[in-house]
């Protein structure tokens, strides 16, 4: 049998066209984004741990100590805020009847979507990372199901060590229909002020080691935010989200200071926007929202001196034409199929103009310290700022401080292959007595492109075992 030299001239063009299509997919940070974007603020330089590595020119000495850094020298750890933020992931599942194709679909667009955090979090190595709500694509999935995408979600999106993510795969595994009527019943016996008090905490950089007091680079602090399509909204939440969101992805409204009664002091506001604004299914689930918010004030804020960052899944209020989505607000009406809900809140693009005056009043109750919000929800990204005009914040796109500092908030734009698969960079940086925020996006490419490489593989593997195949048996 032989091979025709052209034949073997193909499959080597296909092999280089392989090889690059690969190389394109990990190294897309610096070949698909302006220099600098897809890096914190301000960072340094990184030095080669092997000398030789010099002779290579820096404008790809840098992308190749980034995206492989075990060849790149140790950094100090510093006291700037590095976070990532992954905007709404909205994984589907697959049902009995979901044809082969679209299963198919499923899992490639869990491993796309893993490749972005994976690529970024190993370049970067932040100390917190964000999902910024929508971690799935619908709250109207029973508890099995439930279980099956968080298991996707810790395995493929967003992989961690055995220990963070033991829970989900034990919960899996046994997969029984989780106690929420227990959850229930503790929640609503808890007090008040016990409860904010469990909801309260100060430098934690891990979720299991809570004594670890500097960032874990190989298993950052994740924050999953509560989405629409987790929990409902609040004319749909039930006890049984509630409890299962609890259960697997955390709690859906706390607060963590760093350095706190100090000149670098921050915090992190975690708030479930979901259950601020009703008329809701359970009036439980805003009573203890505004009961957190308003524990804040009364107990956190007297002796909180430094700049928040609020996460949160629904924007503030502005008003249309600053975003794609413009305000809206939609309630059950004539809803046959469920009678109990009409009335009921169905759904919103922003929180209402009253809701988001009381929350950053709150929140941003230091009026010489920066802070920023980032939300979600809306797919396509915004950015504006909120200035405190005449006693009432106003949000613009541009920033004109007056009395106080002016909030940025920024909407994550989503992950998703439709969107670019974004990855959203957040730097703290204490300068002059303040901390400041900067943001930029880091964008890969629609997830045709994270396909091709891979099936490129196979088509590669499969042409090279023809042309060696005959030599190993001697028929060449």
């Amino acid at each position: 049998m032989t091979i025709s030299p052209k034949f073997k001239l193909i499959v080597d063009l296909i092999t280089v066209i392989t090889i690059l299509l690969n190389g394109f997919i990990y190294f897309y940070p610096d070949l698909l984004n302006p220099k600098g974007q897809c890096n914190w603020s301000d960072a340094k330089d990184l030095k080669p741990k092997f000398p030789i590595l010099n002779n290579i020119p820096e404008k790809f000495l840098q992308p190749l100590l980034l995206n492989v850094r075990d060849l790149a020298e140790s950094q100090k750890v510093n006291d700037d805020i590095h976070m990532l933020l992954f905007g709404d992931p909205q994984i589907n599942g697959n049902w009995p009847n979901t044809k082969y194709i679209k299963r198919l679909d499923n899992y490639g667009n869990d491993y796309y979507l893993g490749h972005i955090y994976n690529t970024m979090s190993k370049r970067l190595r932040p100390s917190h990372v964000t999902v910024m709500g929508d971690l799935f694509s619908s709250q109207w999935i029973l508890d099995t199901e439930f279980y099956n995408r968080t298991l996707r979600y810790v395995e493929r999106l967003f992989p961690q060590d055995y220990e963070y993510k033991r829970n989900v795969i034990e919960t899996h595994s046994k997969h029984e229909d989780y106690n929420w009527n227990l959850w229930l019943e503790n929640e609503t016996k808890m007090d008040p002020l016990d409860r904010f008090n469990s909801r309260v905490y100060n430098d934690v950089y891990d979720w299991v080691y809570q004594d670890r007091k500097t960032p874990n680079f190989d298993n950052p602090l994740f924050i999953n935010l509560t989405g629409n399509h987790d929990i409902g909204y609040s004319g749909d939440a039930t006890w049984q989200h509630m409890a299962r969101f609890h259960h697997l992805f955390g709690q859906n409204n706390f607060v963590i200071n760093y350095n706190k009664e100090t000149e670098r002091s921050w915090r992190i506001v975690v708030l479930d926007s979901l259950t601020l604004e009703g008329p809701a299914l359970q009036n439980e689930f805003l009573e203890y929202t505004w009961s957190f918010l308003n524990h804040l004030e009364k107990y956190e804020n007297p002796t909180f001196n430094g700049s928040t960052i609020l996460l949160t899944h629904i924007p503030m209020y502005k008003k249309a034409g600053l975003c794609r989505d413009g305000p809206e607000h939609k309630y059950y009406k004539n809803y046959t199929r469920e009678p109990y809900k009409v009335g009921l809140l169905r759904s919103q693009n922003h929180l209402s103009y009253e809701t988001t005056q009381k929350v950053m009043s709150i929140v941003f109750t230091n009026v010489n310290k920066s802070g920023i919000i980032l939300t979600g929800h809306d797919h396509e990204g915004c950015d504006d700022w909120y200035n405190y005009v005449d006693g009432e914040w106003v949000a613009s796109k541009e920033q004109s401080p007056k009395n106080r500092q002016s909030v940025r908030e920024i909407v994550v734009r989503s992950m998703m292959g439709d969107f670019d698969g974004q990855t959203g960079i957040l730097t703290g940086k204490f300068l002059n007595d303040n901390w400041r925020f900067d943001f930029s996006y880091c964008s890969f490419t629609v997830q045709h492109w994270w396909w091709a490489s891979k099936i490129s593989i196979l088509i590669t593997l499969f042409l090279q075992s023809l042309i060696k195949l005959p030599s190993f048996f001697g028929l060449q």
